[in-house]
């Protein structure tokens, strides 16, 4: 299943490409020519949410934005899992496809482990990390335990697939102000249907289910990724990623490590803060 839908080149500038990954058919943007940034999002999101931020970097950089499958513009395949493990093997296809080297790889929300995880064997190519309200070790809060039980209940995964709950109340929720109409209907295009919807639902069940792989991640990361020059940017009004529980694990697991700290943003940093977020990536990695 593909998605009809054409952005509005006004919101979204950018020429849509596509690679034909050992799991289904995957929607990228590419542009610019420097430097390379890969670009990984989060639930429920899509790559229009880097669109501001790519739009800055891109005379100086090469930005490279994916959709996973399930998300934006890519495929949605039947006989796909969608979870972080499988996302994070279809990101890796994809930077060896486009023969990404010496690249910086940025990760918010579950873009984190996903990027993380698609680096950690391709560690002598990768140039720097960018790490935005995110984690790679398990999540033991019990609010997100909860947050995570709840979301997984067949209710609340009725309203998912049928209500497109997580654009709605927990996206839109957040940036409904922050955005306008037809920004805001751009996140809801990409999921029209409940059977579009079927990787959406999955990713609440991931904080509890995904535990083996963010086990791996937790005590590889600092290994093989720990030396990389990083980069934190960081919401500090996030109420998932609080910053007192989330930044000590990143100064414990890179020797090189950026902080900057980002207010007035919540979760979705990439629409509260894009001018400050390109100002530090170009500053960091000049």
């Amino acid at each position: 299943m593909l998605i009809n839908f054409v952005p509005d080149r006004s919101l979204y500038p950018f020429e849509s490409r596509w690679f034909d990954s050992s799991s289904g058919r995957v929607h990228y943007i590419d542009e610019g020519f420097g430097p390379t940034i890969l670009f990984l999002h989060g639930a429920p999101a899509w790559s229009f949410l880097y669109r501001r931020i790519v739009a800055d970097l891109r005379d100086r950089y090469r930005c490279v934005a994916v959709d996973y499958l399930g998300f934006g513009l890519s495929e949605r395949p039947t006989d796909f899992g969608y979870t972080v493990a499988e996302h994070t093997e279809v990101a890796g296809e994809l930077i060896d496809h486009l023969r990404l080297e010496d690249f910086v790889v940025m990760g918010h929300d579950w873009g984190g482990p996903i990027g993380l995880g698609a680096a950690l064997t391709r560690a002598d190519r990768v140039r720097g990390i960018v790490l935005g309200n995110t984690m790679f070790w398990p999540i033991d809060a019990l609010a997100n335990r909860a947050f995570s039980a709840v979301l997984s209940s067949g209710p609340v995964q009725r309203r998912i697939l049928e209500h497109n709950f997580l654009i709605e109340r927990v996206l839109l929720g957040e940036l409904g102000r922050t955005l306008t109409a037809d920004e805001a209907d751009h996140y809801r295009a990409v999921q029209p249907t409940a059977a579009a919807r079927r990787g959406l639902a999955v990713m609440p069940k991931e904080i509890r289910a995904a535990r083996p792989l963010l086990d791996r991640l937790a005590r590889d990361v600092p290994t093989h990724l720990g030396d990389k020059p990083t980069l934190a940017l960081w919401g500090m009004r996030d109420m998932a990623f609080r910053p007192r529980a989330c930044l000590p694990h990143l100064r414990t697991a890179f020797t090189d490590l950026e902080i900057v700290e980002l207010p007035h943003a919540r979760h979705y940093i990439q629409e509260h803060a894009p001018t400050e977020i390109a100002a530090a990536i170009a500053e960091r990695f000049p």
